[in-house]
């Protein structure tokens, strides 16, 4: 599996070359989210506001009302608990063409609840005229500039940043409000987002070998969430539902997922992997993915019992190093 690194950082130097009305917006966390490479390239194009996020909110709410298109480069936690009203009434409510680029999402930093942003889905979602999308691997951070500059009014990004994987190809740029289908089957529907795909990735590869048909959706786009793959995925579970995320199982992707379910109807369990309502701490991100259960494990834990039954894999036998996965080439039912 390639690593990439920085992919951001290069990016978007590339990409805003030839875009003179982007801006890029910073709160003293410029190297820190990767914006270091577009302030030596461009720098009459690039603000740093200080420790000030709410003010930063308001200085790209004025930009984008006189048509430049600003991004602004924060922690998550920085955009979605400190700065939210100046988010929701500045920007949301105005349907403004800002970027919100927040980093560190979940538990992808080993800084404490403090940078931890583990609840900032939830909050988004709450906000009027906000897209939500997420990146799960390098080729989802070198196309969302892409996806976000499509669309008209605010969009809040979850990035990745250092050293990412690759796990689709490059010619498989992310879509808006379309989900990846990895493998296809009517056992079992897991719908994974963010760094969880890589985990979700490594138990379907086993479980495929043991004649177990996962219907397996990766999720890029977290608001809106209406694209009717999904919908149709949920209504063909024999058995039932998992989703897994990087995330409070409360208001993000397994809320998203519940709402759908119970709207359209949708009988049959539920199971949302995620932090459990709690705040989560200082350590290695895979010591907290495995204490909160957003692991192989914990999918494999899950998944044994939808089925009813043992699925006879130990997480040391999962594969450490994935192939690049591609949507066009997804693993049928009846092809196992």
């Amino acid at each position: 599996m390639e690593v990439i690194a920085r992919p951001h950082a290069k990016n978007l130097v590339r990409w805003a070359k030839d875009r003179p009305e982007v801006l890029v917006l910073s709160a003293d966390l410029t190297s820190s989210c990767e914006a270091n490479d577009f302030r030596d390239a461009y720098p009459e194009r690039f603000f740093s506001l200080g420790l000030a996020e709410q003010n930063m909110m308001g200085f790209a709410a004025g930009l984008a009302r006189e048509g430049f298109i600003p991004l602004v480069h924060t922690f998550a936690v920085f955009i979605c608990r400190r700065a939210f009203d100046q988010v929701a009434m500045s920007i949301g409510y105005s349907n403004l063409k800002v970027r919100l680029l927040g980093f560190l999402p979940g538990i992808t930093t080993p800084g404490g609840a403090t940078h931890q942003a583990i609840d900032d889905v939830g909050l988004m979602r709450l906000i009027p005229n906000m897209n939500i999308l997420e990146c799960a691997d390098a080729t989802e951070v070198e196309s969302v500039l892409d996806v976000a500059q499509a669309l008209e009014g605010p969009v809040y990004m979850r990035m990745l940043r250092g050293d990412v994987p690759r796990l689709f190809p490059q010619d498989e740029p992310m879509r808006f409000n379309r989900a990846r289908v990895i493998s296809e089957g009517y056992d079992l529907t897991l719908l994974s987002s963010g760094i969880c795909t890589e985990e979700a990735l490594r138990v379907t590869c086993a479980l495929r070998q043991r004649d177990i048909h996962i219907n397996h959706l990766h999720i890029s786009t977290l608001k809106p969430f209406s694209d009717p793959n999904v919908l149709n995925a949920l209504k063909a579970a024999r058995k039932g539902v998992v989703t897994l995320e990087n995330h409070n199982v409360i208001g993000g992707l397994g809320s998203a997922v519940a709402e759908l379910m119970a709207e359209a109807g949708i009988r049959g369990p539920l199971v949302r992997l995620g932090i459990k309502d709690q705040y989560a701490h200082g350590a290695s991100r895979p010591y907290l993915m495995r204490k909160f259960g957003l692991d192989a494990a914990a999918l494999l834990e899950a998944v044994s019992g939808l089925l009813g039954r043992g699925v006879r894999i130990r997480t040391e036998d999962l594969p450490q190093d994935l192939p690049g996965v591609s949507s066009k080439a997804s693993i049928k039912a009846e092809d196992l």
